[in-house]
């Protein structure tokens, strides 16, 4: 496990700005060496903040986005449209105003697509195969008041679960109940994994986890390379 990197901002906004241009940069700097980028994007409020934020950041006209590929730590698995999707949330924060080639977006599957979260999670786990089983350049991970990341909660089966790349879940703690997942397994090749967290009521879980607290899995989630924590100063009161 990598070496917990903890860099605080003034609050939630400036985490956003501060992780977007971070993340324009990173990929920037990567293309610069190869000719692909693999970047995992995440929901939650601060996570599509920072989708927003890139979106309106004079770096994205930087990037040839035809070599860059994006995909998803988790879905809810509901029909495609609902409010519920973080797909749905990324497309309006970002995707859309992006000259990305459809096929570079790759987007967990939905219910009505797939009978079941086990046949989605299946299905991306092809695609995530198909496309070489990338280590992803940066994964992006924003922390749930349990301490949960993507959608692996403490306490329950999937947190653990080795069996494949990406895993459904069901009886999700928070609702809707039915998921997929990328697995620890798989998030923890991720070269840089990046966690996102603001405010004053993550404080406690936030501490938890940089001190390493592996009841919760947003401590064991580290990035082969580099494992960041970007928070507010709200958010690293307990540290």
């Amino acid at each position: 496990m990598t070496a917990r990197e903890v860099i605080v901002y003034a609050d939630a906004d400036a985490v956003a700005q501060a992780t977007a241009a971070r993340v324009l940069l990173k990929i920037g700097d990567t293309l610069a060496h190869r000719d692909r980028v693999d970047v995992v994007v995440t929901g939650g409020t601060v996570g599509i903040a920072t989708l927003a934020a890139a979106a309106s950041s004079p770096l994205a006209s930087a990037i040839d986005w035809t070599d860059v590929h994006i995909w998803w730590g988790d879905e809810r698995f509901v029909a495609a449209g609902d409010a519920d999707r973080n797909e749905g949330q990324a497309q309006s924060a970002l995707l859309a105003s992006l000259p990305l080639p459809e096929e570079n977006i790759h987007r967990m599957g939905a219910a009505g697509e797939f009978e079941s979260a086990e046949d989605a999670a299946r299905a991306y786990a092809r695609e995530y195969a198909d496309a070489g089983s990338p280590a992803f350049d940066v994964l992006m991970l924003g922390l749930g008041p349990d301490g949960h990341v993507a959608s692996l909660f403490p306490g329950h089966p999937g947190y653990g679960d080795a069996s494949a790349p990406v895993i459904a879940v069901h009886d999700s703690p928070k609702p809707p109940p039915t998921r997929v997942s990328l697995s620890l397994e798989t998030i923890n090749a991720a070269l840089e994994v990046w966690v996102v967290a603001a405010g004053a009521a993550k404080a406690e879980v936030v501490a938890r986890c940089v001190h390493g607290d592996t009841e919760l899995p947003g401590a064991a989630v580290s990035g082969a390379e580099r494992t960041l924590w970007l928070i507010d100063a709200a958010a690293a009161t307990r540290i």
